[in-house]
């Protein structure tokens, strides 16, 4: 694409020359919005969501631009428009990420509020124009995308682990009423199995002691005589009476105990899918303190290909971790930013509690970061100003671990 120079030497694109495609993307159809460079519309193409269509679309697309050189701004690319984007990289036209928090500026600063597909693409196209030097060209990489996906669906999991446990938790009030008195918690292996195998206890009426020890050490070796002959006096004294539609009730906890089970089996697959790719792709973030598999996952999710942020600042302004100047008049003062990815602001922020911990003992977890952290205290930040340097030192510690793929070295001290 044929580039001018600015005055310090860097190339920018030669605007005059070029046509702007903004492309709202939805599931089931994309609108395209096609203008120049002085903010006139070209022309509007809604065409479907599906390969055999994108064909057609750069015909017809390429009838508004003619001569002109086309450049595309996807909001998109992660979710609905991923199919569409490695289309328009496997013909090697020129693609940028629009961030949607440009486009909603956007919309916000109109005199007159206005949502609908053909004006949020005519926002895409002005922001591509108006942006252009800076916004990152798109880079599919289906490594990064897959961990993503799968961490996304760890997520679900999570949550639906969560749901059914709590679920299971209110049942089993209604029928062990001293059921946390049985396991230390309701979603171990051996709590699983005795809720699934006795939901209520009545059905352990005629079972002896050691037979019921005999079930529970195929689960878990370590299981007791005193604690089955315990478990077994808690449902005789508390066991409460059988009531209507009891085999219902019954079906109830079993069920909750298989979705658990399913779940947390699903959980485990998934862990050992991300080891492996994380492994894949070179970082090594789990030799930070801190830092797991699935903190690791997540990470690595959110930011992608580390080649993406020149620097360590990038890294921290996309995370919203980076302070942002108000001021007016000259006068102002760097506040907390709201703004970036706010799941990459939360993994960053939880790390950062988790580097200036003290143990019940009073010792520092990381007496590196504890000690730097209790110096931004003594000149006078508060405890809250203190974590954002934390959040920030590891940031860029994170960055230059992913840039160079290499440990973590713990350091001697934290020098500003």
């Amino acid at each position: 694409m044929e580039t001018k120079q600015r005055n310090g030497g860097d190339n920018i694109y030669n605007k005059r020359r070029m046509a702007f495609i903004g492309i709202d993307m939805h599931k089931d159809t994309h609108t395209a919005v096609v203008m120049d460079c002085w903010t006139n519309k070209l022309g509007e193409i809604t065409f479907a969501n599906r390969p055999s269509a994108y064909d057609k679309f750069m015909a017809d697309v390429k009838s508004l631009y003619g001569e002109l050189q086309p450049i595309f701004g996807l909001e998109d690319t992660r979710g609905f428009g991923r199919n569409f984007a490695s289309y328009l990289l496997g013909h090697k036209y020129p693609v940028k990420h629009v961030n949607p928090a440009y486009t909603d500026a956007m919309r916000s600063s109109a005199p007159m509020s206005r949502k609908d597909d053909s004006y949020d693409a005519f926002c895409v196209a002005r922001i591509l124009r108006d942006m252009l030097d800076t916004l990152p060209d798109e880079q599919h990489d289906d490594l990064f995308w897959t961990i993503r996906q799968l961490v996304k669906r760890r997520d679900s999991l999570i949550k639906g682990i969560i749901i059914a446990k709590n679920q299971l938790n209110a049942q089993l009030t209604y029928v062990y009423s001293s059921y946390k008195q049985y396991f230390c918690d309701v979603d171990t292996k051996t709590a699983m199995y005795f809720w699934e195998r006795y939901p209520h206890p009545k059905h352990l009426k005629d079972v002896q002691p050691e037979e019921l020890l005999e079930e529970l050490r195929q689960v878990h070796r370590g299981m007791t005589v005193k604690k089955v002959q315990e478990m077994i006096a808690l449902s005789e004294r508390n066991s409460p009476q059988d009531k209507d539609y009891q085999n219902e009730r019954d079906l109830v906890i079993r069920s909750l105990v298989r979705e658990l089970k399913f779940r947390k089996q699903e959980n485990e697959d998934i862990d050992r899918e991300l080891e492996k790719l994380i492994q894949l792709t070179g970082y090594k973030l789990h030799t930070m303190p801190g830092i797991n598999l699935i903190t690791a996952a997540g990470i690595i999710s959110e930011i992608g290909n580390i080649e993406r942020f020149p620097n360590s600042d990038k890294l921290a302004r996309f995370s919203g971790v980076a302070p942002v100047n108000f001021s007016s008049a000259g006068k102002g003062k760097d506040q907390r930013s709201r703004q970036g990815n706010r799941a990459l602001n939360a993994i960053f922020h939880f790390l950062a509690i988790q580097l200036v911990q003290v143990n019940p003992n009073g010792k520092a977890r990381q007496p590196v970061f504890r000690e730097y952290f209790e110096s931004k205290l003594k000149e006078g930040k508060t405890k809250p100003q203190a974590l954002v340097c934390i959040t920030r030192r590891a940031v860029r510690i994170i960055y230059g671990m992913m840039r160079t793929k290499t440990e973590y070295k713990p350091f001697e001290k934290l020098a500003d």
